[in-house]
């Protein structure tokens, strides 16, 4: 049994991160860069590629792209949202004045 390829990256020019699993697409979160934040909006996996976890791996690697750039983040998408409810490391990444819109 092989074991899949999974490939994420930022798509700049489409504002969107991409998962893909052996170089087929398979979701996307799409994004809008501000001065100093990013604003997470719509998070969706392929139906053939759910229940992998997939979605999970998508945000996290947007999170943690968003902390490395040194960006505030506002997660807009529910499922996002869901996630740093249940990720409470990246709390932090929501601005405190910003954090009770998001209920955080």
């Amino acid at each position: 049994m092989s074991t899949a390829r999974i490939a994420l990256a930022d798509n700049a020019a489409g504002e969107r991160y991409e998962i893909r699993v052996d170089d087929e697409p398979a979701g996307f979160l799409q994004y809008r860069l501000r001065p100093g934040s990013i604003e997470l909006e719509h998070t969706e996996i392929d139906e053939e590629f759910e229940g992998r976890g997939l979605g999970s791996r998508l945000i996290s690697f947007a999170l943690d792209d968003a902390r490395d750039r040194g960006l505030t983040v506002l997660p807009f998408c529910p499922f996002v949202n869901d996630y740093i409810r249940r990720h409470r490391q990246y709390v932090a990444l929501v601005p405190s004045d910003r954090r009770q819109d998001f209920e955080l």
